[in-house]
């Protein structure tokens, strides 16, 4: 758990982190805003588990911000399973949207940072997550209104590690792609940012 002084010192090192000439900053839901990866990892396992698999979370965090549904193929390939990526995933977010998701807290001071830059930068989201489930998380957290574009799921042909999710954002808030900053908690995400030719702090390693 993150103590108060803490949580202080990381919000002071990203006010310094992302002091320069940005016109968008771009978030990642999911471990980013949300602290809640606990959560859609006991989410996949009580899933799997229905299933007769003894799944490893681990490999959630490995693919973290890719789509459900490709986590989910990531899951057959390293257990040689034949789940459908659809069923799975549906049912996955049925556990998470009802069980989990009314009790998401937010990870402080990145949300803390998002709302002191409201009005003054372009804010968007940007997850892999299904858009009813982010819209949602955004509401419990009391930040959707903050937010100017949200791209989810299926808003692009390819979506994290490619760029297009951020590009589309960039895009959409009519902000040059070399002038957002990302924020962001996987390695998917951070190699979509590079592509995509923006700036990114990986959350959770301040």
């Amino acid at each position: 758990m993150i103590t108060e002084q803490a949580t202080d010192s990381k919000y002071e090192a990203l006010l310094k982190l992302t002091s320069g000439d940005f016109q968008a900053f771009l978030y990642d839901c999911d471990g980013t805003l949300a602290d809640n990866m606990q959560a859609h990892k006991d989410a996949y396992v009580h899933v799997a588990a229905e299933h007769g698999l003894d799944l490893d979370d681990a490999i959630i965090d490995e693919f973290a911000g890719l789509p459900t549904v490709r986590v989910v193929a990531e899951i057959n390939k390293r257990y040689q399973t034949n789940f459908d990526t659809i069923t799975f995933a549906d049912a996955k977010s049925n556990v998470f949207y009802k069980d989990h998701l009314p009790h998401t807290k937010p990870i402080d001071y990145v949300v803390d940072h998002l709302l002191a830059h409201t009005g003054k930068v372009k804010i968007g989201v940007v997850s892999g997550g299904r858009r009813q489930t982010v819209t949602k998380t955004l509401q419990v957290l009391g930040i959707l209104d903050k937010i100017d574009v949200l791209v989810c799921a299926g808003d692009t042909p390819n979506g994290k590690p490619f760029p297009d999710p951020f590009l589309l954002a960039a895009k959409q808030l009519g902000v040059d792609p070399a002038l957002c900053m990302v924020f962001e908690d996987g390695e998917p995400g951070v190699i979509a940012a590079e592509a995509a030719g923006m700036q990114w702090l990986r959350i959770d390693r301040l």
